[in-house]
C-alpha cells in the first residue's frame, strides 16, 4: 500500500470538527479511510484519586498522551494496525477495551489541539482549522456534555469559564496560523468540502 494521506482537523470544542471529519470520510469506501480521534488519547488517570481527576484541565495540551498518539500515527503510516484507546469521560480514565485501527488510504485526525502539538504537525499532509463563532461552539458543547457525558448544566458552564474559554484563547485559536485551510462552519460548508475532497484525492495519487 502507498503511504496514507494524513489529514488534521483542528478547531475549538463544538466547532464542527467531527462533522467535517465524517463528511470527508464519506467520500471514500470504508476500507479506504480511518478517523482517529484525539479525545481517545487523553492520559489514563486511573492512578489519580477521583476528586483530583475532576480538577484536571482537559483542554490543556498536557492532558493528552502525545507520545502514544504520534507512535500510533507513525505505525499507521507504515501500514501497521494499532489499538486506539477508548476513553471513559464520566470517570476520566482509559477503558479496558480498545478499538483496532487498520492502515488505510486516508487517515483523518480530529481534535481541538491537533495543530498545537509540534510533534504532530510534521506528520500531517493537510492541516485544516474549523472556524465557528464562540456562542455556537458553547451551545453545542453544553448540549453534548449534558446528553452524552452525564454533566450538569452548571458544571459545564463552570468548566467553560474556568478552562475551556481561556485554553481556547491560549492554545487553540493561535494554531490557525498553521492551517493550510480555514473552514468556516466545518462540515456544513459544502464548497470547502468539495475543495478538500479534491485535494485529498490528488495527494493520495501522489503518495
Amino acid at each position: 500500500m502507498t503511504r496514507p494521506v494524513l489529514v488534521g482537523v483542528a478547531g475549538g470544542s463544538g466547532s464542527g470538527k467531527t462533522t467535517l471529519a465524517r463528511a470527508l470520510a464519506q467520500s471514500f469506501r470504508p476500507d479506504q479511510v480511518q478517523i482517529v480521534f484525539l479525545d481517545a488519547y487523553y492520559k489514563d488517570l486511573r492512578t489519580i484519586p477521583r476528586a483530583d481527576r475532576d480538577r484536571i484541565n482537559f483542554d490543556h495540551p498536557d492532558a493528552f498522551d502525545e507520545e502514544l498518539l504520534v507512535e500510533h500515527l507513525s505505525r499507521l503510516r507504515e501500514g501497521q494496525t494499532v489499538e486506539q484507546p477508548v476513553y471513559d469521560y464520566a470517570n476520566h480514565r482509559r477503558a479496558e477495551e480498545s478499538v483496532p485501527l487498520e492502515p488505510s488510504r486516508v487517515i483523518i485526525l480530529e481534535g481541538i489541539l491537533v495543530l498545537a502539538m509540534e510533534t504532530l504537525r510534521p506528520l500531517l499532509d493537510l492541516k485544516l482549522f474549523v472556524d465557528t463563532p464562540a456562542d455556537l461552539r458553547f451551545l453545542r458543547r453544553l448540549q453534548r456534555d449534558i446528553t452524552e457525558r452525564g454533566r450538569t448544566r452548571e458544571s459545564v458552564i463552570d468548566q467553560y469559564l474556568k478552562t475551556v474559554r481561556p485554553m481556547h484563547q491560549a492554545f487553540i485559536e493561535p494554531t490557525r496560523r498553521f492551517a493550510d485551510l480555514i473552514v468556516p462552519e466545518g462540515g456544513r460548508n459544502e464548497i470547502a468540502l468539495q475543495l478538500i475532497r479534491t485535494w485529498i484525492a490528488r495527494l493520495s495519487e501522489e503518495t
